[in-house]
Order: C-alpha cells, then sequence, then structure tokens
C-alpha cells in the first residue's frame, strides 16, 4: 500500500502541478507510477466542470464566450505545468526538420524553440480556442434549457482527457523506447509492465464505455478518433524516431485530446437534437 501511495505521488508531482508530498524515486515507488497518470485528466475534467458550472454566474456566458472559453482551454495546460505541450512543441520542431531519426532524437534534446515549434504552437492555441468555444456553447445551450448535469458533453470532456492519458500509458509500457535515457525511459523501465498494461486497458475500457453511455453518437466517433491518432502516433514514432520518448508521449497527448474533443464537438453539432 505504501508503494501505491509512494507511485501516486510521483506520478502528480512528477506529471501535474498539484502540490504533493516528496517521495524517493526507488525502483519499488516506481513500479506503479503510470497506474496514476490518466488520474490527473480526472483533475483536469473535474476543474473544467467546476468552471462551466460557475460561467452562467459571473455573466461570461453573455458576451464573454472568448474568455471562458479561453480559461477552459487554459486548465488542462495549468493543471500539467505545460509538460506535455513541451514534448508537443519539440516534436513538431523535429517532425518539420526531415532529418533521419538519429537527428530528429538530437532535435528533440534541443532546448531552442524552432520556427516549427513557434508555427505548431500557434496554429494549436488557436484550434483550440476554436473548439473549446465550440464545446462550452454546446454546454451553456443545454444548461439554459435543463440543469448542469444536462451538459454531458462537459462530463465527456473529462473522459477524453483520462483516454488520451491511457493510450499514452500503454504505449510506455508496451512499445519499444527510442533510447535508454530520459524520464518516458525511466518510467517505461521501472514500472510493472504488466500491472500498469492492464490498469490502461481497464481505463480505456471504462473512459470509453462512459463516453459513448453519455452521448452515443459523438461517445462512438470520439473513442474512434482516439484510436486511430493511437495507431498513427506508434507507427509514426517508430518509423521516424526508432520508438517512443517522453517528448513523442507529450505530442500524442496535445494531438489526441485536441482532436478528440474536436470529433465530440462535431458529431454533437451533427447529430442534432438537445445535445444531451
Amino acid at each position: 500500500m505504501k508503494a501505491l501511495w509512494n507511485s501516486f505521488k510521483i506520478a502528480f508531482s512528477m506529471y501535474s502541478k498539484i502540490p504533493m508530498p516528496e517521495s524517493s524515486w526507488t525502483k519499488e515507488n516506481m513500479r506503479y507510477v503510470m497506474c496514476f497518470f490518466p488520474m490527473i485528466g480526472l483533475v483536469s475534467g473535474v476543474l473544467s466542470w467546476g468552471w462551466m458550472l460557475l460561467l452562467p454566474y459571473v455573466h461570461l456566458d453573455r458576451g464573454g464566450f472568448g474568455l471562458g472559453a479561453a480559461v477552459l482551454a487554459l486548465i488542462p495546460v495549468a493543471v500539467t505545468g505545460g509538460i506535455h505541450l513541451d514534448g508537443f512543441l519539440d516534436t513538431s520542431d523535429a517532425l518539420g526538420s526531415w532529418q533521419e531519426p538519429k537527428k530528429r532524437l538530437e532535435i528533440l534534446k534541443d532546448s531552442r524553440a524552432g520556427a516549427f515549434a513557434v508555427i505548431m504552437g500557434c496554429v494549436y492555441f488557436s484550434l483550440s480556442l476554436g473548439v473549446y468555444t465550440t464545446i462550452q456553447d454546446i454546454a451553456l445551450a443545454v444548461w439554459r434549457t435543463g440543469s448542469f448535469w444536462d451538459m454531458k458533453i462537459i462530463f465527456q470532456m473529462a473522459f477524453v482527457y483520462m483516454i488520451s492519458r491511457a493510450f499514452s500509458g500503454l504505449a510506455i509500457v508496451t512499445r519499444p523506447m527510442a533510447k535508454n535515457t530520459g524520464l518516458a525511459a525511466a518510467f517505461s523501465d521501472g514500472a510493472q509492465k504488466k500491472t500498469v498494461a492492464v490498469v490502461m486497458i481497464g481505463y480505456l475500457l471504462i473512459c470509453s464505455g462512459a463516453l459513448i453511455f453519455l452521448n452515443p453518437l459523438p461517445g462512438v466517433v470520439c473513442l474512434a478518433v482516439g484510436i486511430f491518432i493511437y495507431g498513427y502516433y506508434c507507427r509514426m514514432a517508430q518509423n521516424k524516431f526508432g520508438g517512443v520518448t517522453g517528448d513523442l508521449a507529450g505530442w500524442f497527448l496535445q494531438v489526441s485530446e485536441l482532436c478528440m474533443l474536436l470529433a465530440l464537438a462535431a458529431a454533437a453539432i451533427l447529430g442534432g437534437g438537445p445535445w444531451s
């Protein structure tokens, strides 16, 4: 039990900005760290629920949609401290270089931001703001005719945050690493891989079921997109980098979340009805 508690603390201290008691990174404590990784997505989801609940009462639902959606988009970044976004930007530079795998890995280690990182960062946040504005509009439209609990798309967001991390954790313990150093390699080497893989699959099954149960059509479309992005990520990581790294894991998490949320919002709109 103590090892599980220490693994929990390491997971949250590493992958979030939530203050945690100190814990030693021993081999025993590292075994189950990835098992708690998806729970950080749950924190982002709960904070998003809270913000959406508060939004109408601070009158940002009346002419303040842009500001409200911007906060919604920044909640996951605030929770993680931007650790995954950093990997997304580094990977964007490496992919934009069109170099061989060895050179791409060197670019990932470069602390300087290149042109592709800046461009893709602007593209990411522009698209992200559009997606969260759409989700906010759908949720508030339903809220005005029902109750907070009718805003199912906000609850689905939390499961998207968890699914992206479950896929990421699954790749860490089942896919080959591109190098023997770095955080991803450390967590992969120290993990009880079979146990972590089973737990990640459990997360995926439960969260996917909840996603579809809340609203079947958007849930199925969103999940299909997530599976497609995961398949592309595994293939891309192997072919272009020789395996998975921490930066690539960050790239996957940011891309999969954004694409799944985009699919969720688009399917909800195209499906018509009250979006509930």
